[in-house]
């Protein structure tokens, strides 16, 4: 609905050319009640070339002790300038009325090579029809409790089935982290020694000597436990023809061989982690635990 329309004008000299018209629009001009948020538009022709003062805009806040204004945003195009405002009513109709919307001007200005050209636009006051929220004068009644609106009734809400369902899904959900935790051997679980020297490993902590040789020691048992004998150096050929999973491992088996081989008979435990730094230690015996589980 057009509310306003303020067309050429009134301005002296110059400035009649540079603002064509103002026009406010709003949604509906009646039917607001306490609390409401009142939307309205307003568009300014100018001539090309003139662009809005920001500086000259109302600021939000408070208008009258009923009004305030929310926000205020603003669109620019050659010869036009949209403002979109946002009012919000606080007055406590007792019936039916209207009430006015106060206006504002803004101000505008073309920079040229003749210097700066200035002009005002005059927003126009508007009016609004609000409505009360209740009855002036309700019929009368004994029981003050009939005054109120009953409770409105709602359906009883059963949690059982989503109670079912999301039991159903916990379920399932720990059935799959016991599976995955089996075949990644999280838990002790015999047939898995690789698996369980990778945890021992990770609890060491990288410490000193001791505890390499300690890393050393659980892949030996590691190989021990998977043959069900011990496993020597020499005997590296007939465990990988006896665990063909393994095989792939073969040239990294051999050179862990070499390493114990050096960190316990020649005492040489530095050297030796050179050799075979700890983080290969634990990539390697992650690979172990990896081969086993095809088994």
């Amino acid at each position: 609905m057009v509310v306003a329309c303020c067309a050429l004008l009134l301005q002296a000299g110059a400035a009649v050319a540079q603002v064509r018209s103002v026009e406010v629009r709003v949604p509906r001009a009646f039917g607001y009640f306490l609390g409401d948020l009142v939307r309205a538009q307003a568009d300014i022709a100018v001539d090309p070339g003139f662009t809005l003062q920001r500086a000259s805009l109302p600021a939000p806040g408070p208008l009258t002790y009923w009004l305030d204004l929310r926000d205020i945003t603003v669109e620019e195009s050659p010869g036009r300038v949209r403002l979109h405002l946002t009012y919000q009513s606080f007055y406590a109709a007792l019936d039916a009325r209207q009430v006015a919307i106060p206006g504002f001007s803004v101000s505008l200005e073309s920079a040229a090579a003749g210097g700066t050209t200035s002009a005002k636009a005059e927003i126009p006051g508007w009016s609004l029809g609000v409505s009360p929220l209740r009855e002036v004068q309700p019929e009368k009644h004994d029981d003050p409790a009939e005054y109120l609106r009953p409770d409105g009734r709602v359906s009883r809400f059963d949690p059982l089935p989503d109670l079912r369902a999301a039991l159903v899904a916990l379920g399932a959900a720990v059935l799959a982290l016991a599976a995955l935790g089996y075949d990644r051997g999280w838990f002790a679980r015999p047939g898995r020694p690789f698996a369980k020297a990778a945890r021992a490993v990770r609890r060491l902590g990288r410490e000193g000597a001791d505890g390499y040789r300690e890393a050393l020691r659980l892949i030996h048992r590691g190989l021990d436990e998977t043959d069900g004998r011990r496993v020597l150096a020499d005997d590296l050929p007939a465990f990988l023809d006896r665990h063909p999973a393994f095989r792939r491992e073969g040239p990294a088996l051999a050179r862990f061989f070499e390493v114990s081989r050096r960190a316990f008979f020649g005492r040489e435990t530095e050297a030796a982690r050179a050799n075979l730094p700890w983080p290969e230690v634990e990539a390697g015996l992650r690979r172990l635990a990896a081969a086993e589980r095809e088994t």
